[in-house]
């Protein structure tokens, strides 16, 4: 059996295999194409996502080969030709690759990605690509409602018992960390990318004791600096808290630890958070965090503060690593243009009847039009390649749908968002620390107006494209037999 932890380039869709071959053989090979990478709508009907990923596709394009273990399953398959197999031998990425940083705010129909390169190269990569970026940018955009619905709260991430495999576990802490969650309980994901693990006891521990004080006694011992205790095995009130106390006094008090914690994985959380402070109080452990977890989510999260729950922090288990909600993030990879012999570049269309599935053509370039005053991202404006936006002189954009609503900018910013990644196959871009793509996530969602922020019918943000752009798409949509006013 292959061993997959050392070579992922067959983690493809076959037809990626069948298309190559077809290009190879009738001469297509060299021929060089553009893919955006894009998706069609915001996870729970928000009002942005998160870009994440990128990170593991710059890993996998620069690890792309076939080895022979590889070529010889192909062979088998008997229906790729010895001369493209003989191909496979020397196959790497030498393309271009272009995208928006990680922790970036992005938006339904605009490029989180574009390959430029030959055409079974560009091709081959969309599985890969497209698993890393949905899956990623899916977590990350929960973390963020989560982090956005705690109000300064701490979040860990509870949930790799209930993700769906390991990859899933791992990154999706990764992508948690990014959108803002503070921890998680996956200890490798620390190892691996420096996510800080936390966590302390089960119900198991408090079940392995002849009593509960004797469990937490232990516990506080065991970890006198990091004594929070599972509170709710029994009965919160009558004994967990009472027992949770008197451990407290006789072993952190003596040594001058005034910093624990309890956690409360059932029952009337508002309620019972409220009296559980009053103890802890009354018994002089203010500093005593109380940490909430149990099926939570952001709606929960945000009614919990609302109703006035004591709560410290919250543990957040399998509706944030599997953004349970909704749990497909429903990234596409499409053909936007060819380049000809001459190097000039034929944009590509993708038509159907369903107006959402209608793709942008073109090889593009995408900036984000901020207001020098406030800072706040106002609309981002889809160009052709070739455009450059001038933001020292006013600016008009339009709804590409409903092209009357017009507004004219002025006292604006132009940020090109997609930078380059891969130019000839080679690595240009300076991989930021998971550190950094955090802060920026976090200051990327602060750019963000209220209004596109909230959860409930969130502002729709407009992603326009230039005019000439819009001409050359609508032209296209008029050869083809297709008109949309």
């Amino acid at each position: 059996m292959k061993d997959l932890s050392r070579n992922l380039t067959m983690l493809c869709d076959f037809y990626e295999l069948t298309m190559s071959n077809g290009y190879f053989t009738c001469g297509m090979k060299d021929k060089i194409v553009y893919f955006d990478v894009f998706y069609r709508n915001n996870p729970d009907n928000g009002g942005y996502a998160i870009a994440a990923g990128l990170e593991q596709v710059i890993e996998y394009v620069k690890a792309l080969h076939f080895d022979e273990e590889d070529i010889a399953y192909l062979r088998n398959k008997g229906c790729f030709s010895e001369e493209f197999l003989a191909f496979l031998r020397d196959f790497h990425f030498t393309g271009d690759i272009w995208a928006i940083p990680e922790g970036t705010v992005v938006f339904p129909g605009e490029p989180l990605m574009i390959v430029r390169g030959k055409a079974i190269e560009a091709q081959f990569i969309e599985t890969y690509v497209l698993m890393m970026i949905n899956h990623q940018s899916l977590i990350a955009t929960k973390a963020a409602r989560l982090t956005r619905a705690a109000k300064g709260r701490a979040i860990s991430e509870f949930g790799s018992r209930r993700a769906q495999g390991a990859d899933a576990a791992i990154l999706g802490a990764r992508a948690a960390y990014i959108g803002g969650v503070n921890a998680t309980a996956c200890t490798i994901s620390d190892v691996a990318f420096g996510v800080p693990a936390t966590g302390t006891m089960a119900h198991s521990w408090v079940q392995m004791f002849d009593s509960e004080y004797e469990a937490f006694k232990t516990y506080c011992e065991i970890y006198p600096n990091n004594a929070t205790l599972l509170v709710d095995t029994y009965n919160v009130l009558e004994s967990g808290i009472p027992n949770a106390i008197r451990a407290f006094n006789e072993v952190l008090a003596p040594k001058g630890i005034k910093t624990c914690g309890v956690r409360i994985d059932s029952g009337d959380v508002t309620y019972l958070t409220k009296k559980v402070r009053k103890l802890l109080d009354d018994a002089g452990w203010t500093d005593c965090r109380i940490v909430i977890s149990n099926s939570l989510d952001e709606y929960l999260i945000r009614e919990l503060i609302r109703q006035g729950a004591e709560v410290d922090a919250f543990g957040v288990g399998e509706r944030l690593i599997t953004a349970k909600s909704d749990p497909v993030f429903g990234g596409v990879y499409k053909l936007c243009a060819v380049e000809r012999e001459d190097g000039s570049i034929l944009p590509k269309i993708k038509i159907s009847e369903n107006v959402g599935k209608i793709t942008t053509p073109h090889f593009k370039k995408i900036y984000r039009l901020r207001g020098r005053d406030t800072g706040k991202a106002e609309a981002d404006l889809l160009c052709v390649w070739d455009e450059t936006v001038d933001d020292t002189k006013p600016l008009e954009i339009f709804d590409p749908q409903h092209t009357w609503k017009r507004k004219t900018l002025e006292n604006f910013t132009a940020e090109e968002l997609l930078k380059p990644i891969f130019k000839s196959g080679e690595l240009v871009y300076e991989l930021p620390t998971l550190a950094e793509i955090r802060q920026h996530c976090k200051e990327e969602i602060e750019g963000m107006w209220d209004e596109v922020r909230r959860f409930s019918n969130p502002h729709n943000y407009y992603v326009d494209l230039s005019q000439k752009l819009w001409d050359i798409k609508h032209d296209m949509l008029k050869a083809k037999g297709v008109y949309q006013k």
